[in-house]
């Protein structure tokens, strides 16, 4: 077998048989080509193209294969007139470099840049002064050179120095300053202990300027001033202090009346006054607080009610840590109403209904005159479990459908005159369903569906029933579907079992058959095997399973 080389950089890989006491050779070229996969060169360059080869296009066995291509860090250095594009070959290798740009000029209109290609495909150009990671993708005659840091994410930079950025500066994290401003900063971001975060700047207007992503002013420090000037609207969440008074303008403000109390002015009068030991605003019947350019949010108190009416279209939120709904004297709770915890409602200031991390708890009685609905599908395995559980008993009036299975921890009694209705016996809803008393049972080896089984002598696990023996013709069932050996599953004792492949005389008996798990028309008539009735034929593919405690030997 000839040798192949590998794509990228030519590595020899000898073929069976092949060179024959040469291989220390040719061992030692590859050794020679990884030297130069894990080290650096300087190439120098001239003129405006270069190529850079990575690997030969057709190495020869046993060959020396060394390229300047196979370094992966290079140096370009050399004097330059004009910018040079090195072309890297072979157009099918796939490789990375670390690249720098350490050419000189070789007359006064540099320094000149280095771009690198290797297909019809992108070009990266590297900057004179610059370094830069590049890959090529090998895709042939389109083959593309990309800068691997174009798009590059930086967890945390930490610089001692300057920071010079061309473009933008897009930043995931925190910028954190940890120097102060100067005086003479045109704009600058800085920090003291003292001070906190500084912003200082100089313009010709505004020393300091904040505007909104439509280029709007939203906020100026005029040039040499200490004044601030909010264009828009001020929005506060906690206390807003003023020495003075606040001018709205148009003859509006809000300040001191000169005897320590709030006075709220519209021209020249004082609309409202609050004193200092807290004053009431008053407002006589159906004279309305309203909120809103359409006034949507209304507060008022009528000659009977006092109402809070919200008409838009939006939401009304009471926003509260607890929310507690009481009577006027407030000492009866109606309703609570707790950061996450439970929304509870009262009579008589008696909890009545709360929510819980489960659903819901309900002291007392629940009287409805609609459907309960209960949509989740936990399984009950035991009186504590399940979609509904309850400590007492549960009366049902009418008639109780279950669809699933019940499990049962104590006796299920049925009154005089009363009966359990498993099913329409006859089965007409789908094919390979059964209903009646059904058990899951270990199998003591592999059950095909619809196949009667006994219990093995000795392992006490289920097997497939055969009338040719007594130890194999105790029927006590039939498998709905098939089971696995040492596999758990269900066993019908006593029912209904619909399977659309039989072809039964309706009415007619059904014995254990001499073939292993199968039923018969007729009783076995071998001597020695053993007849047992299993059931009687409803319809051609129905069966009343109902296997008999006799079981006859045929002398």
């Amino acid at each position: 077998m000839a040798s192949t080389f590998t794509t990228s950089f030519g590595i020899e890989k000898i073929g069976i048989g092949e060179q024959s006491g040469a291989w220390g050779t040719s061992t030692n070229h590859n050794l020679d080509i990884l030297d130069r996969i894990a080290s650096y060169k300087a190439v120098a360059l001239s003129g405006t193209t270069h190529t850079l080869t990575v690997r030969e296009a057709s190495p020869g066995s046993g060959g020396e294969n060394l390229q300047d291509g196979m370094y992966r860090v290079i140096k370009f250095t050399g004097a330059l007139g004009a910018n040079n594009t090195v072309t890297i070959a072979p157009n099918t290798a796939a490789a990375f470099f670390i690249i720098e740009n350490a050419t000189t000029d070789s007359g006064s209109s540099g320094p000149y840049s280095v771009i690198l290609s290797q297909g019809s495909g992108a070009n990266v150009t590297v900057a004179n002064g610059n370094s830069a990671i590049v890959y090529c993708d090998g895709a042939g005659s389109g083959a593309a050179v990309a800068n691997a840091l174009s798009d590059l994410s930086i967890t945390a930079l930490t610089t001692s120095g300057a920071i010079t950025v061309g473009g933008d500066a897009t930043v995931s994290g925190t910028v954190l300053p940890l120097g102060d401003t100067a005086a003479s900063d045109k704009a600058a971001l800085g920090y003291t202990a003292a001070e906190g975060l500084i912003l200082t700047g100089q313009g010709s207007t505004n020393d300091v300027t904040i505007k909104n992503d439509a280029d709007a002013d939203v906020l100026e420090i005029p040039t040499g001033t200490t004044n601030v000037t909010v264009v828009g609207n001020i929005t506060a969440g906690g206390d807003i202090t003023a020495v003075g008074s606040i001018d709205f303008g148009d003859g509006h403000s809000i300040g001191d009346d000169g005897n320590d109390n709030l006075a709220i002015i519209s021209g020249a009068a004082e609309n409202i006054i609050l004193g200092p030991a807290g004053g009431i605003v008053n407002l006589a019947d159906d004279k309305k607080i309203t909120f809103g350019s359409g006034q949507d949010l209304e507060i008022y108190h009528d000659a009977s009610d006092s109402i809070i009416k919200d008409s838009g279209t939006g939401r009304l939120y009471i926003a509260a840590s607890t929310l507690q709904v009481t009577n006027a004297a407030i000492n009866e709770t109606s309703a609570t109403f707790s950061t996450a915890g439970a929304a509870t409602l009262y009579f008589a200031n008696d909890s009545k209904f709360a929510t819980t991390t489960g659903g819901v708890a309900v002291t007392g009685g629940v009287t409805t005159s609609g459907v309960i609905s209960v949509d989740d599908t936990t399984t009950s395995t035991s009186g504590t479990t399940g979609s509904i559980h309850t400590d007492g008993g549960l009366g049902v009036a009418g008639t109780a459908f279950i669809g699933g299975v019940t499990t049962h921890g104590g006796n299920v009694s049925l009154s005089d005159a009363t009966s359990v209705n498993i099913s329409t016996p006859l089965l007409t809803g789908a094919d390979h369903t059964f209903t009646g008393l059904s058990a899951q049972m270990l199998a003591g080896g592999a059950i095909s569906a619809f196949d009667l089984v006994c219990v093995h002598t000795t392992t006490q696990e289920v097997v497939e029933a055969d009338a040719s023996a007594y130890a194999t013709a105790r029927v006590i069932g039939i498998a709905p579907a098939a089971i696995s050996d040492t596999a758990t599953g269900t066993v019908l004792l006593q029912g209904f079992i619909r399977d659309d492949t039989w072809t039964w005389t309706p009415g007619s008996t059904l014995y254990l058959s001499e073939t292993a798990g199968a039923m018969t028309h007729t009783a076995p008539a071998t001597d020695g095997a053993f007849v047992l009735v299993v059931g009687v034929a409803l319809s051609p593919d129905v069966v009343y399973i109902n296997p008999s405690m006799d079981v006859i030997e045929r002398a």
